[in-house]
């Protein structure tokens, strides 16, 4: 695997983030939202993120992920995130990276558990990832993820301890 460094996304990487986020939303297979991000309102959107990591390789964003609070108040140390990775960068342990990042900066920023809301079950390459790095799978929301061809498939939450 090519050298790969995860850092704190910089303004500089936003057009490159928002591309590959906007690939992943238009796959309709994996991310919730809908709506693809421009350049104002996916500057809004990673700024309002607890953190931001990206995946440099070559000099370049391969990709990135998200990381926010999961909910508020007295569960407000539970935190959520999302990872995106070009698609064509794909199947080269980039993702590993970021979610290894993202569990350490998300002890750092004073969470104690990584709680995953909405894994697809089809996505399987996710999944044991996961796995791999010690997630827990808590359970299965039958029909929680509308598909963009229109039928509903199954979620699988997952948590990690941090």
């Amino acid at each position: 695997m090519p050298d790969v460094l995860v850092r704190a996304y910089t303004a500089a990487d936003l057009p490159a983030m928002i591309a590959i986020w906007n690939e992943v939303v238009e796959d309709g297979v994996a991310f919730p939202q809908t709506e693809a991000l421009n350049a104002e309102t996916g500057a809004a959107f990673f700024a309002a993120q607890s953190y931001c990591g990206v995946a440099e390789e070559a000099g370049r964003v391969a990709g990135l992920y998200i990381l926010h609070p999961n909910n508020i108040g007295r569960c407000g140390h539970i935190c959520n995130a999302s990872y995106a990775v070009d698609g064509r960068l794909r199947g080269r342990r980039i993702g590993e990276r970021l979610v290894k990042d993202c569990l350490e900066q998300g002890k750092a920023h004073g969470f104690r558990v990584l709680q995953f809301n909405a894994v697809v079950r089809t996505n399987t390459s996710a999944r044991k990832l996961y796995e791999k790095l010690g997630f827990q799978q808590l359970g299965v929301i039958p029909g929680g993820f509308l598909m963009k061809d229109g039928h509903y498939e199954d979620i699988c939450p997952y948590y990690h301890t941090l």
